[in-house]
C-alpha cells in the first residue's frame, strides 16, 4: 500500500505538470511550418536566463492548467532564449529589446500581435484573446491610433505595448495622452520619466512643461537629477561615433562641465567608454578603464560591486583584474550579504582556480536563496562541477 501511494503520488505530481503550456521542442522554421499546417499563431516566450520575471512566468504561470488549456488549443508555443542560437536573429527581427517579451506571429512569421512582463494567469489568457482577435492585434490597434483615438486608456495600453519595440511612435501616442491630462498621477510619472531619453524628445517639453505637476509627486530633488540624467544621455549620445567608434571627448567636457563639476564630468565619460566598450566587446579596453574607474570602490553600494564583479566574471579572462573583482565581490558580501552576490563570489573563485572557496560560496550562495525563494539551479550546477 505504501508503494502504491507513492506511486499514485507521483503520478498525480506528474499529471498536475503536465497540464500547463506545450512548448515545442524544435527550431523555428519546423515551428512556423506546424503553424501553417494547423492554421494557428506561433506565440513566443522571449526570454533570457537572467531575466527574473521570465523565471517567475515559467514557475507560476505557464504551468496553470488554464494558461495551459487555452495557449495548447490556439497556438504553437516557442520558448526562446534570446541570446542563444536562433533566438539572436529573432531578437533582431522582432526588436526584443525588454523580458519577457510574449510575440505572436503568423505561419510566415509575421507579428500580429506583442506585449511584455510579468503577468498573473488571467491577464496572460487575456493576452491570448487579444492576439487571436484581429481588432484587438497592434496593427488594429496602431491605424486607430492614426484615425485620430484619443481615449486615455487606449492611449496609455498602446503606449505600453509599443515603448520597447517601436519607440518613435510610443513617443507620439505619449504626446498625444500628455496633451489630454490636466493632473499626472505617479503612474503617468513613471511612464513619462522611462520614456523621456533625450532633451530632443517631444516628450523632453512635457517633462519641463509638466514640472509643477510632477513635484507634487517627487521630490524637487529627484526631478533635478532625472533632468540631470536625460541631459547627460543627450550628451552621451551625441559624443560617441558609432560608424568610427570615436568618442568626442571635448565636446562632451564642454556640454557636462555647464551643469557638472569637472571631476564628475571625466568619471562619467570614462563609465561611459566603459560600457560602450563592453557593448562592443572590446573587453581589453572595458577592462582597462573600469579598473581605473573603481581604484577605490568604498562608495559604491552592495549591489554596484555585484554587478561590477559579475560583469567581469563574464567578460574578463585576465587573472590579476578577476582577482579584483573578487575584492569587489567580497565588499559587496560584507555590505549585503544575498543570494546574488554570493552566488558571484562563488563562480569568480572557481574561475581563477580556486575551487575550495568556490565549493564553500556555492554552498552559502544555496542556502541563501533557499530562505529567499530564489532559483538557484545554475548555482547548483556550478557546485556539483566543483
Amino acid at each position: 500500500m505504501k508503494k502504491l501511494s507513492i506511486f499514485s503520488a507521483l503520478f498525480i505530481g506528474a499529471f498536475a505538470l503536465a497540464q500547463g503550456i506545450k512548448f515545442e521542442e524544435t527550431n523555428f522554421n519546423t515551428i512556423l511550418a506546424k503553424a501553417k499546417k494547423e492554421n494557428k499563431l506561433v506565440f513566443i516566450d522571449a526570454y533570457t536566463t537572467w531575466c527574473g520575471p521570465c523565471k517567475l512566468m515559467s514557475k507560476n504561470v505557464f504551468p496553470q492548467k488554464a494558461v495551459g488549456d487555452y495557449y495548447n488549443a490556439n497556438f504553437i508555443n516557442a520558448k526562446i532564449d534570446m541570446e542563444k542560437g536562433e533566438g539572436i536573429d529573432i531578437a533582431k527581427k522582432y526588436n526584443v529589446k525588454a523580458f519577457p517579451t510574449y510575440l505572436f506571429v503568423d505561419g510566415n512569421g509575421e507579428l500580429v500581435h506583442r506585449t511584455l512582463g510579468y503577468v498573473e494567469e488571467k491577464d496572460f489568457i487575456q493576452f491570448a484573446k487579444d492576439a487571436g482577435d484581429p481588432s484587438k492585434r497592434l496593427g488594429a490597434l496602431k491605424k486607430k491610433f492614426e484615425d485620430g483615438e484619443k481615449d486615455p486608456a487606449f492611449l496609455k495600453n498602446l503606449a505600453s505595448l509599443t515603448m520597447y519595440s517601436d519607440s518613435d511612435f510610443a513617443v507620439k501616442v505619449m504626446e498625444r495622452y500628455f496633451n489630454g491630462k490636466t493632473e499626472l498621477d505617479r503612474e503617468d510619472i513613471q511612464m513619462l520619466l522611462s520614456a523621456t531619453q533625450s532633451t530632443d524628445s517631444p516628450l523632453y517639453k512635457t517633462f519641463l512643461a509638466k514640472k509643477a505637476e510632477i513635484t507634487k509627486v517627487l521630490p524637487a530633488e529627484r526631478y533635478d537629477a532625472f533632468d540631470k540624467n536625460i541631459k547627460l544621455n543627450t550628451i552621451v549620445k551625441k559624443s560617441y561615433n558609432a560608424d568610427t567608434k570615436k568618442w568626442n571627448d571635448s565636446y562632451f567636457m564642454t556640454e557636462a562641465q555647464k551643469f557638472l563639476a569637472k571631476d564628475e564630468a571625466e568619471k562619467i565619460l570614462t563609465r561611459a567608454k566603459a560600457n560602450r566598450a563592453l557593448k562592443d566587446k572590446d573587453i581589453a579596453t572595458y577592462e582597462k578603464l573600469t579598473m581605473e574607474l573603481y581604484k577605490d570602490s568604498s562608495a559604491l553600494s552592495s549591489e554596484e560591486l555585484n554587478s561590477i564583479a559579475w560583469n567581469f566574471f563574464e567578460n574578463v579572462t585576465n587573472k590579476p583584474a578577476l582577482e579584483k573583482a573578487v575584492s569587489w565581490a567580497q565588499e559587496s558580501v560584507k555590505k549585503d550579504e544575498n543570494y546574488a552576490n554570493t552566488d558571484t563570489l562563488a563562480n569568480l573563485y572557481n574561475k581563477i582556480g580556486d575551487k575550495k572557496n568556490a565549493k564553500l560560496w556555492a554552498e552559502k550562495s544555496i542556502e541563501l536563496a533557499k530562505k529567499t525563494g530564489e532559483d538557484y539551479a545554475d548555482t547548483e550546477k556550478l557546485l556539483k562541477s566543483l
